[in-house]
């Protein structure tokens, strides 16, 4: 019993000396110093946070751009390479016909 006793005040104590250990001015200090490093850290890591973003947004309108310039000479490629007497200008609906003859639907009926 003795000995629980005593291991009890020795942590009583330990406790007491650690919470007036963490009050102390010189403790407040370096919370201090340690809080605005992270907040110096933060900012550094936000900064850095934004380029990147601003860098990806360059680089998907950059690509948007060449896909679209790929889609266009894609689609003048299939008006070039179309082959009918008369092309249109709608690779959608180039069919070739000159209006006297009939197009089929797309359900396979015929106009």
């Amino acid at each position: 019993m003795l000995t629980s006793l005593t291991v009890f005040a020795a942590g009583f104590l330990c406790g007491t000396a650690g919470v007036k250990i963490l009050a102390s001015k010189d403790a407040k200090k370096v919370y201090a110093h340690t809080t605005a490093a992270v907040l110096r850290a933060k900012d550094s890591v936000m900064e850095t946070a934004t380029l990147i973003r601003e860098n990806a947004d360059d680089i998907l309108a950059e690509a948007k751009a060449i896909n679209a310039a790929r889609a266009a000479e894609e689609a003048r490629a299939v008006v070039e390479d179309c082959g009918k007497e008369t092309c249109c200008r709608d690779t959608e609906n180039c069919s070739g016909a000159t209006g006297s003859e009939t197009e089929a639907a797309p359900d396979g009926k015929t106009e």
